[in-house]
């Protein structure tokens, strides 16, 4: 296809994007705004309050709601498990995988990723974080697997044609961004700095675009391919192009094909970078899934579109109305007139000065003609409606969204333990629906982690794996075959990752520190309630303590457990036993020869020294004579 019409193709595309998702990104912004930067009133009636002087409040409590969830979320990271599916793969290998995803997972910091994507999907409906690869040098051409976030998730159009909740199913995706026009035409020399619009209005864009900066758009296609297979006789099954490049290697291997060739379905998916005039870059993606992730709120499907519903989008109401009431409150206290003296006639005229000022000013004293002094009328309060109003709003809001003050950290009517527990409860689960979206995009991007390592990771390299604990070490990866050479020296052994097939499952829940914390607590409650569990358990307490010297600590008090708490058997235990005690007395008949033998020597010397002596002494009595 030439420039002219993949950019074609691609306008056609983003305008069906972006009618499919005008409704869902103005609610959007609209939610945005309202919850995070607090723009709650109607400017129309901002502008007329303050023509008039009067106050226009605004109490924003949504983003104690928000993070209520999103804080929940973090204090319970779903972790991507890789298993062995196939007679291919192994638990080594899954193990590899496990290890590998959690250093893509932490040297990206893909926390922030994740983070960021629900904090939006629980504000506006929906966030994103994307899937990329890196080189790893500068000065080499190994790359890494990296987890992005996306900063900005007005600038994601999905496709329009998906119905699958984790994004498995796009075809099509734009991710538009400006530039400022000096890194444009860095990047790409020669360029007509032209603003991607996609023959739609500038305001779908979704980036603030200036004379001073130029608008790009990531185009990504996936397009369905097929491709050929052969099963060979040592079991292995290549596409028909790998073998016939390879056939003269197969052949002195003896191997060869068996059965039909098959036709089997598979993707094929490309990134280009457009502008509005040109095609700046064309990449050919390793993956077969666009590397785009949404985390979705809310959703609902009406009338064949996905409408995307953030947690304060029904609450906005009741923030409204809060916000009026306690300005309504505040403005009858606040700006409440004055309330006046009343006395007789005459009655002001001496001091008239100090009565006129007196409800500005404050007087010693002020004098007034006649016998009774003037009174002032009370003020009658604030309205009992108002204030009861702006309680109702603040209910309001908390039944539509299930958290209530127990989820929200303060005080309320439960007075035990339980109570407050189960009320929590019950806003965790009124809201676990958001948590449980980010645990299928996990999932999703685990599939796309699983299919991607392979191909990132194919040359034979070291590579660092971290433990569930944090714990690093150094594996060898590699195709099947490679060399121990070179950078696989050290490595004990070298892990095909394109052999096998591997699945995931996403698990929920603290993290490994959290999970080490909390089995301590419960340990010594169990020493508390038990205490002749102490010796059994002890080295267990110590090995989930976070501090200097636990595991030596650990490792001496593991010495003294019993042995049936190990779950040796005693007559193996007392064969043990018996073994040690014969091999003592072997080691001690041992040095008990080895100083007899030590003592024969000594006497064979003397007796050698003896006859050497009286040799010496024979000599010396026969040259005398």
């Amino acid at each position: 296809m030439s420039d002219d019409d993949i950019l074609e193709e691609a306008r056609e595309a983003f305008e069906l994007a972006a009618e499919a998702e005008a409704e869902n990104r103005r609610e959007a912004l609209d939610d945005l705004r309202f919850a995070r930067l607090g723009e709650q009133w109607p400017e129309a009636v901002r502008r007329a309050r303050d023509l008039e002087g009067r106050p226009s409040l605004t109490i924003n409590r949504l983003p104690a709601f928000i993070r209520q969830v999103v804080n929940d979320a973090r204090q319970n990271k779903p972790a991507i498990a890789v298993h062995p599916v196939d007679d291919g793969a192994d638990p080594e290998t899954a193990e590899v995988f496990n290890g590998l995803i959690r250093h893509i997972e932490q040297s990206s910091d893909a926390e922030v990723a994740y983070d960021t994507a629900l904090d939006f999907a629980v504000t506006c409906g929906v966030g994103y974080f994307r899937i990329n690869t890196r080189y790893a040098a500068d000065d080499g051409f190994d790359q890494d697997i990296v987890v992005e976030r996306v900063a900005n998730p007005f600038g994601v159009y999905g496709d329009p044609e998906s119905t699958a909740a984790d994004s498995g199913d796009w075809n099509t995706a734009f991710v538009v961004d400006s530039l400022p026009r000096r890194v444009f035409e860095g990047r790409w020399k020669g360029a007509d700095p032209v603003d991607w619009s996609g023959d739609g209005p500038r305001s779908a864009v979704g980036v603030g675009v200036s004379g001073e900066r130029v608008a790009v758009a990531e185009y990504w296609r996936r397009d369905r391919v097929m491709r050929t297979i052969l099963a060979l006789s040592d079991g292995q099954v290549v596409e028909e192009a790998i073998y016939r490049a390879q056939k003269a290697m197969f052949d002195a291997l003896g191997v060869t094909v068996v059965g039909r060739p098959r036709q089997v379905a598979s993707h094929r998916v490309t990134q280009r970078i457009l502008s509005g005039a040109q095609v700046l870059e064309t990449v050919d993606w390793a993956g077969r899934f666009i590397p785009i992730v949404p985390v979705y709120g809310e959703e609902l499907m009406v009338d064949g579109r996905r409408r995307l519903r953030s947690l304060v989008r029904d609450a906005k109401d009741p923030q409204r109305m809060f916000n009026y009431w306690r300005t309504t409150s505040t403005e009858l206290v606040a700006l409440a007139p004055k309330a006046p003296f009343i006395g007789r006639t005459g009655a002001f005229e001496t001091d008239s000065a100090k009565w006129a000022t007196a409800n500005v000013q404050s007087h010693a004293y002020i004098e007034y003609d006649g016998p009774e002094p003037p009174m002032r009328q009370g003020f009658a309060g604030v309205p009992a409606g108002a204030l009861q109003e702006a309680l109702n709003a603040s209910d309001d809001m908390k039944s539509i969204m299930g958290l209530y003050d127990a989820s929200l950290g303060a005080r309320s009517n439960e007075t035990s333990g339980r109570a407050i527990m189960a009320r929590q409860r019950e806003g965790d689960v009124s809201t676990f629906h958001y948590i449980d979206n980010l645990s299928r995009a996990i999932r999703h991007a685990g599939r796309i982690l699983i299919d991607l390592i392979p191909k990132v990771y194919a040359t034979s390299r070291v590579v660092r794996v971290l433990g569930p604990d944090g714990s690093a070490k150094a594996v060898g990866v590699g195709p099947a075959g490679a060399d121990p050479a070179g950078p696989l020296r050290k490595v004990e052994k070298i892990y095909d990752l394109a052999a096998g097939k591997y699945d995931l499952t996403v698990r929920s829940g603290p993290s490994f520190t959290s999970r080490r914390e909390e089995a301590a607590t419960q340990m010594i409650e169990l020493i508390r309630a038990y205490p002749a569990a102490a010796p059994v358990v002890g080295d267990l307490l110590a090995r989930n303590l976070d501090w200097p010297g636990a595991d030596e600590i650990a490792g001496r008090l593991a010495a003294l457990v019993p042995p049936q708490a190990k779950g040796a058997a005693p007559e193996v235990e007392a064969a043990r036993a018996q073994m040690g005690q014969l091999a003592q007395a072997l080691a001690a008949a041992r040095a008990e020869i080895a100083g007899l033998k030590q003592d024969r020597a000594h006497e064979a010397r003397k007796l050698e020294i003896e006859a050497f002596e009286a040799e010496t002494n024979r000599m010396r009595a026969t040259g005398a004579r």
